[in-house]
């Protein structure tokens, strides 16, 4: 017993959804690192920067200094406020630890006490608030120049620029996912190519795949498959081989054999009742070598390579009747034909064997006193082909398996050798016909309807 592998129903998956999520996580995280990259680099450059600021307008106060307001006045602010500044830089004088003159932003006590150098920065925190300062002193180190800002107003410019970027990033997050997504289906398209092409393939056409144009990753699969269908052709050919040179060989012995029984059943007239038996399971041998002959001829045809011309149904259906005319005489069954389509598109030979077949088939199961009728008519501008009955029928189940090579329904008591009803799918399946199997005439027995592709045009 076999068992499936625990993910055989498994849902299948997306390569191309699978390589686009691939591509979109990896620049994804790619882009992040390089965003704190850049963050920690921007943030280094901006405190260099502001630093520098912080110098520059520690020294030009310094300069600019040449006394200062004992009342301690406040400088005015620039216009909009403070609040408005993104730099708001703020700035002290002290004298002996005392804040002489100040912005409106600066603390009232100074940013940095007891500080030694003559100039420098520092990191003070003052009234919870974290800020950078530069202190310069003058030459004489009566008074000295501090110059602050706080860093949360450099933090918020970087969350301003962060603010203005998050949108372009996501469109570009977007777009990226967008192009990865065409660029995958071009180049997975050799794939989808290469998947039509074996879904493309039949019994009939087992040609390799062709190699040229196919890339590297997936040659090798294309020369595997390649090797399995070149197997498998071979595997039929010989299959088909075999089939048509036993059955050309066994109807020779068959007919001679026939003719031998034949004789001996003149000779002993006493032995007439089992000669005749066994010239019927002669008979039946010979129509199924008959069959696997008509069945190895009609494997190896393709629908390109069959040769058609239009058929007038009128005299077919005359000739039908009048080969079957006999059979049905014997069996007590009535057959009749019903033509309403003037001819069909088909290749006259196998038509012929393909309705005769469905007769038999008909005539072979169906009681005495049994109706089978032959018509053709034209539904919804297309032609259609019926043979139906009103003997016994087949069950539904039985229905889908009646084209099966060798399959015969139970309990129908009459011989067969199950190839006649695959001999039928194997011709409409070389014309494109739609067979459908459903009841008979009356809503009994069985009813054989042939839907033919619509006429070319013109």
């Amino acid at each position: 017993m076999t068992t499936e592998p625990a993910d055989a129903h498994r849902a299948p998956w997306s390569l191309r959804r699978r390589l686009l999520a691939a591509i979109v996580a990896a620049s994804t995280v790619l882009w992040l690192a390089s965003l704190g990259i850049v963050t920690v680099i921007a943030w280094h450059e901006t405190n260099e920067v502001f630093d520098d600021a912080l110098e520059e307008s520690g020294y030009m106060i310094m300069a600019a200094t040449t006394e200062w307001n004992e009342r301690g006045l406040l400088a005015s602010a620039r216009p909009g406020g403070a609040n408005g500044r993104k730099v708001d830089m703020q700035y002290q004088i002290v004298v002996d630890g005392r804040v002489i003159q100040r912005t409106s932003g600066a603390p009232v006590r100074p940013f940095v006490t007891g500080f030694d150098d003559s100039h420098g920065f520092a990191d003070p925190e003052v009234d919870e608030r974290r800020w950078r300062v530069f202190v310069v002193r003058d030459e004489a180190r009566r008074f000295e120049v501090q110059v602050g800002q706080q860093y949360k107003k450099r933090f918020d410019i970087l969350e301003e620029l962060a603010e203005s970027l998050w949108l372009p990033v996501l469109g570009f997050l977007t777009l990226l996912a967008l192009v990865c997504w065409v660029l995958t289906g071009r180049v997975l398209k050799p794939l989808r190519r290469t998947a039509s092409a074996i879904a493309a393939k039949t019994p009939d056409d087992l040609a390799l795949v062709p190699t040229a144009g196919q890339p590297r990753e997936l040659l090798p699969i294309v020369l595997a498959l390649n090797g399995v269908l070149g197997r498998l052709d071979a595997a039929l050919q010989a299959e088909r081989r075999f089939t048509a040179d036993a059955a050309h060989e066994l109807r020779t012995p068959l007919a001679g054999l026939h003719m031998h029984v034949q004789l001996l059943q003149r000779q002993h007239p006493d032995l007439a009742a089992s000669f005749q038996k066994l010239r019927q399971d002669i008979a039946r041998m010979t129509a199924l070598v008959d069959s696997l002959l008509a069945l190895a001829r009609l494997d190896p045809l393709a629908r390109e390579q069959l040769v058609r011309q239009p058929v007038a149904l009128a005299p077919l259906f005359e000739r039908l009747l009048a080969a079957h005319a006999a059979e049905a005489e014997r069996r007590g069954v009535t057959l009749t034909a019903r033509c309403d389509l003037e001819q069909v598109d088909a290749n006259p030979q196998m038509l012929e064997i393909m309705l005769r077949n469905l007769i038999d088939n008909a005539l072979r199961y169906c009681p005495a006193g049994s109706r089978v009728e032959i018509a053709a008519d034209r539904i919804a501008g297309c032609g259609r082909i019926v043979v139906r009955d009103d003997g016994p029928g087949v069950d539904e189940a039985s229905r889908r398996r009646l084209t099966e090579r060798f399959f015969r329904v139970l309990g129908q008591g009459q011989g067969g050798s199950g190839l006649g009803l695959s001999i039928v799918k194997r011709i409409a399946d070389l014309h494109g016909i739609d067979i459908v199997f459903g009841v008979g005439l009356d809503g009994r027995g069985l009813g054989v309807t042939l839907n033919l592709p619509p006429d070319p045009l013109p």
